[in-house]
């Protein structure tokens, strides 16, 4: 086991047990994101006081470290993600790359301001294979500005080698109010 390995693992437990405590999402986790700073939202869900997003279950990846302007998903690349011809599928790289990606966006976002991804891009420089038990994807903020940011990020293994990178343009905005019906 590599020296990043048993860290890395060590701080998956302990998401994943903050993980089982955590409300499912809401109408009401719009609010509060909303009613304070991107950082202080992403940092409330790390401690699970407020709602993980759903896709990490499904994708099998979690948020295990944020910071103003960088996030850090940690994700298991296990054979249920593979392709019909054996490798892991580049959606799973995406999804994880775009999850980084985004939240390093959010936690420089002051209280009232959402993003949405305007456009990524994904560079796949090495498989996955089945030796690598866990990855990290680890993005950080290059700009952000009040109606656009960009960030980068990076996926590595716990040997240090590099497996993915992507960027993203976000679009910064203020949310409308949801319709009454």
């Amino acid at each position: 086991m590599s020296d990043l390995l048993a860290p890395w693992l060590a701080d998956e437990a302990a998401q994943t047990e903050r993980r089982a405590a955590t409300p499912p999402p809401s109408p009401a986790t719009q609010a509060a994101a909303l009613s304070m700073s991107g950082l202080a939202f992403m940092e409330a869900s790390m401690r699970g006081e407020l709602p993980f997003a759903p896709i990490g279950l499904t994708m099998d990846f979690m948020l295990v470290e944020v910071g103003f302007g960088r996030a850090v998903f940690q994700g298991t690349p296990s054979a249920k993600f593979h392709n019909p011809m054996g490798g892991l599928h580049g959606g799973w790289y995406a999804t994880l790359l775009d999850s980084a990606l985004g939240c390093a966006v959010h936690t420089a976002l002051p209280q009232g301001k959402a993003y949405t991804t305007l456009e990524f891009k994904v560079n796949l420089v090495r498989a996955i294979g089945p030796q690598v038990q866990r990855v990290r994807a680890e993005g950080r903020t290059l700009h952000v500005g009040g109606q656009t940011a960009t960030s980068e990020a990076r996926i590595v293994g716990p040997d240090g080698k590099l497996y993915a990178h992507a960027n993203t343009t976000c679009l910064v905005f203020e949310p409308r109010a949801p319709a009454r019906g």
